[in-house]
């Protein structure tokens, strides 16, 4: 049985039902198409009188029984405002039946608005969204609830949209409705697209850009170093020991060029880590963590688990780099005292979590937070992260100070040809120190 439609208080009552077609003399084998026809001219007047205002309440027969739907204050003005919105609207049952769509959300799901009205809302989301829609319809208070899901249209396309929900509560004569808006975000999704793309085009000359000032510091930079090192030493040789004074500041200024050196190199091995190409990612970590604990004071243990693969190239680029930021912004901002380090492989991707003792994240420096040096920290671990397909936690450690834990996929890398040629570029030549 269609709807039936009851038109407004102030006009004389009408209720829209189905004429009982005339039989003719042959039978009821002729009488269907007439009947079918009286049907759908009746649904297609009670859809129309809904549109235009004539009607505010609709009766639709159920399993259950009839079930009047009213629209209270549905002033023809608030209808053509509703219809002229760049969003859809619908109003729903409890069970997803569409009472009432705009021709904006019928454009969204091409299919002609007759067909919506009527339908159930599942037709239009997949079986995932439909089951993670069913308990926020369920649960949207007074504040009501909004959801990312993808529309699925009449011709299979798909849409990225956000759903917000509402409850419209009922009264004696109305069962509770739903009420949802529907915003299409393909342009939004647009811009984030746009956004990630600029953001990796900026992550690969900033890796470039350290590779070429990493192979100019140690090609050019620590060899005129060393040529100035060979130099004091042998001029400390010369001097005899009668020459006292000159001969010990002969000796300093061969210790300074020495650690000068060093020093260069130690950069110079941040920028573009050789053994991370060579070594892998373990060996990395391991020197890194004793070199920042040989320079900061701090205690800094290390647990690998059994690593059966490596990552790819970029992927482990991005988990040293973000350790290096982790490490900096302890050094700089936590005043910890320990540091413990975890990194294992649980299932297809790799886990990193780094975890301090120190001052937490919301007792930072008045002057870091002023100057958003953390957050800016943690924005480019989160980014160095989702640049590979892999997420970062940020959270208080439960024994105080802060936990980050990384995950990085075993996978293809969204990253283009272009960066991976330029992660594979021959790295640097080992550690200065051994040949000094």
């Amino acid at each position: 049985m269609p709807p039936v439609a009851i038109a407004r208080r102030s006009q004389p009552l009408a209720v829209a039902r189905p004429r009982a077609p005339r039989r003719n003399k042959s039978g009821g084998a002729r009488a269907r198409p007439t009947r079918l026809r009286a049907r759908l001219a009746d649904a297609e007047a009670t859809l129309r009188a809904i549109r235009t205002g004539e009607v505010d309440t609709v009766m639709v027969a159920g399993k259950e029984g009839s079930q009047v739907f009213t629209l209270d204050g549905a002033e023809h003005a608030y209808r053509v405002l509703i219809e002229c919105m760049n969003e859809g609207a619908l109003t729903l049952t409890a069970d997803k039946t569409i009472l009432y769509a705009n021709q904006c959300f019928a454009r969204m799901v091409k299919c002609p608005l007759e067909q919506v009205t009527g339908s159930s809302f599942r037709r239009f989301l997949s079986a995932e969204d439909g089951a993670t829609l069913r308990p926020l319809m369920q649960r949207a208070g007074k504040f009501g609830a909004k959801i990312q899901v993808r529309l699925i249209a009449r011709d299979g396309s798909q849409m990225p949209a956000q759903i917000s929900i509402r409850p419209l509560a009922g009264n004696g004569s109305r069962p509770a409705t739903i009420g949802m808006v529907v915003t299409d975000t393909t342009e939004g999704q647009r811009n984030e697209d746009r956004l990630r793309a600029l953001t990796q085009r900026v992550v690969e000359a900033q890796e470039a850009e350290r590779g070429r000032v990493a192979l100019e510091l140690h090609d050019h930079i620590t060899q005129l170093l060393c040529a100035v090192l060979v130099r004091s030493q042998t001029l400390a040789d010369k001097l005899s020991a009668g020459d006292g004074a000159a001969k010990r500041e002969a000796v300093k200024l061969r210790e300074l060029l020495g650690q000068t050196a060093e020093e260069v190199e130690r950069i110079s091995r941040e920028l573009r880590p050789s053994v991370l190409d060579e070594l892998g990612l373990v060996a990395v970590l391991r020197e890194a963590t004793a070199e920042f604990a040989e320079r900061t004071g701090v205690t800094v243990q290390l647990n690998c688990g059994p690593l059966t693969a490596e990552l790819p190239a970029e992927a482990r680029l991005a988990l040293y780099r973000i350790f290096q930021e982790a490490m900096k912004n302890i050094e700089h901002h936590a005043q910890a005292r320990h540091v413990t380090l975890w990194l294992s492989r649980p299932g297809t991707f790799m886990k990193l979590i780094i975890q301090d003792d120190g001052i937490g994240l919301v007792l930072a420096p008045p002057s870091a937070r002023r100057k958003n040096r953390t957050r800016f920290g943690m924005l480019s671990m989160r980014e160095r992260a989702n640049y590979v397909g892999g997420t970062l936690k940020i959270k208080p450690a439960r024994r105080g100070g802060t936990e980050i834990e990384v995950r990085i996929p075993f996978g293809p890398s969204p990253r283009g040809a272009s960066h991976r040629a330029a992660a594979q570029k021959p790295g640097l030549r080992p550690r200065l120190k051994k040949h000094l």
